[in-house]
This record gives structure tokens, sequence and C-alpha cells, in this order.
């Protein structure tokens, strides 16, 4: 979808989730945003450091504090996820699981994190996850850094996390070509969530 404003994209977002039915497939929508700071329901102020001149929204998914912004790459999730049996926990699961697997192609060894949700490598923090469920579907997903201007996350305790490191894919290996990257991705989704095909709408 390109580069797209977070409001215009949250309220489409639920919108497509209100229009659900049984029947409706899942999608991916790949997007970027401009310049931001999301909150989840449960985030504390305490974890805005500094302020700036990146707008801070707080928004209707989980988790703490992150940041958004050109060069990252958003997925996010539209998935039943009561079509697929799966609970919120091992969703999430799932979504830390395409990211580990993309990254195990380009021999970068990473690991989820039960009590801190998203995607380390060398314990810093390459990719955020945050979801919301609502009547049993998905929407909001994952924030992978691949070219993204890092210093922002230094005025927040990113995910609410003190101390927290930050990095992206561009610092641990320069030659991953960005569709490289997505194609990855979306192969190890394909193969994570059991789909037969993944079609785009573009």
């Amino acid at each position: 979808m390109g580069r797209i404003d977070f409001d215009l994209c949250w309220e489409e977002m639920k919108q497509f989730t209100s229009r659900r039915t049984n029947d409706s497939q899942d999608e991916i929508w790949l997007v970027e945003h401009n310049h931001i700071y999301t909150q989840g329901l449960n985030g504390k102020d305490e974890n805005i450091l500094k302020e700036n001149n990146i707008p801070i929204k707080k928004i209707d998914r989980g988790g703490q504090v992150t940041y958004h912004g050109p060069g990252q790459l958003i997925f996010y999730f539209m998935v039943d996820i009561f079509r697929m049996n799966l609970s919120v926990s091992n969703f999430i699961v799932a979504l830390e699981n395409v990211i580990i697997n993309t990254l195990a192609g380009f021999d970068i060894e990473s690991f989820g994190n039960r009590s801190a949700p998203g995607v380390y490598v060398e314990n810093k923090k390459v990719a955020s996850i945050g979801v919301r469920i609502k009547k049993g579907r998905s929407y909001h997903g994952l924030a992978l850094n691949f070219n993204n201007d890092l210093a922002p996350f230094d005025d927040i305790h990113t995910c609410g996390i003190p101390g927290l490191e930050v990095t992206s894919i561009s610092k641990i290996n320069k030659t991953i070509q960005r569709l490289t990257l997505i194609d990855s991705m979306l192969s190890s989704a394909q193969r994570e969530f059991g789909y037969r095909s993944i079609k785009s709408l573009n």
C-alpha cells in the first residue's frame, strides 16, 4: 500500500475488520508510515522520555510505546484467528516465527520473547509486535526495522523496557535487498499460517 497516513490506515483496518464475514479471506497489508509514536492500550506516559516533534498517538493495540517511520516495513495481519484455531498468545508467537524464520534464511539468528513480544538479534530489538483482536479477527501486526532512522527510539522506553536497544536489518546485513526481504517474509507467513497461496491485490 506504500506510505500511508497512520490515522487513515488505522481507520481502514477497523472498517475492514468490522465488515468481515466467516468467508472473508485474510489479508496482509504492507505499509510504511510517516514519523509517529504509537502508544498501546495500557501504555504508560512515563515511557515517553523526551518530547520531540514526532506526534504521539494512543491506539487500540496491545503493548506499550513504539516508533514508526520511513524505511520501516510494517505488516498488518488481518487474520481470522478463530478460523485457524489460534489463541491470541499462539498468534503472537506465529508472528514472531514469521520473522525468525525469514531472518534464518539470511543466516541471521534471532529469537522471540514471551514477556516482551517481538523479535531480537543479539538482545537488540529488530521487530515489534502489537495486535488487536475483535470477535476473533486481528488487526495491527508487526513492524520490522529495515532501513529506518533509529534515533527516535532514544526518546522512549521502547515497548516499555528501560535501556532496551534497537537495531535494523541494514545494520545487521547491508546486502539484504528490500524486495527480497519482503518476498521472504510473505513466503514465511504463507508457511506459518498454512495459506495455499498469497496473491497480491495491487
